[in-house]
């Protein structure tokens, strides 16, 4: 390699990791399952236990379910902690580990919600685990080559998806910090804890 050029699959994944352990992982330790299904809000979307929602659809294999609908009403409802903690395991990570790493196959409908909060960040973990596995192993070429029919733009690059992947990563998983604040901020009886 030029020495010249940049090892862009370095680049991109060192992007995650040090946000991930600089930034992120420590705001997560100790959400209890009270803050997971807190709702600040009537009428959130959430994980709930199967037959317990009003959502008009109830998508998951398990006994926990994810609120939805088709279409998305206008403005879309307010989501929970696990309410995010499931799309961002489901459809940015294993969908997407699914469809162009060889993990097990991946779906809102067939997915196991977690029924609490340690079994949400156990599966956040594996599945970040074996997204930065499948991007280290397509290396700078990998990049490069189209994303294909799984993907909305078939004919973006991978590094387009790791780009779009790594954003929605930040951008819901400090939506949870700010519902922990949040969460701290209007329990008194947590009042006394730190993050």
């Amino acid at each position: 390699m030029n020495p010249d050029e940049t090892a862009w699959n370095r680049t991109l994944c060192e992007q995650w990791e040090f946000h991930w352990t600089h930034q992120l992982r420590a705001r997560l330790d100790g959400l209890t399952d009270d803050e997971y299904f807190w709702s600040p809000v009537p009428d959130s979307w959430s994980v709930r236990p199967r037959g317990t929602s009003t959502a008009p659809v109830q998508a998951g294999s398990g006994d926990f379910a994810i609120d939805f609908a088709f279409p998305q009403p206008e403005p879309a409802p307010f989501t929970t902690i696990a309410w995010r903690l499931g799309h961002v395991i489901v459809g940015v990570l294993a969908a997407r580990n699914a469809a162009h790493f060889g993990a097990p196959a991946a779906s809102y409908e067939s997915w196991e919600y977690a029924g609490s909060a340690s079994a949400a960040l156990g599966q956040l973990e594996s599945q970040l685990d074996g997204w930065l596995t499948g991007v280290r192993g397509i290396g700078d070429a990998g990049l490069r080559v189209p994303v294909g029919d799984k993907e909305p733009y078939p004919e973006a690059p991978m590094a387009d998806l790791v780009l779009h992947v790594h954003r929605e990563l930040i951008h819901h998983l400090s939506e949870v910090c700010l519902l922990r604040d949040l969460y701290l901020h209007t329990h008194p009886d947590v009042n006394g804890a730190t993050r």
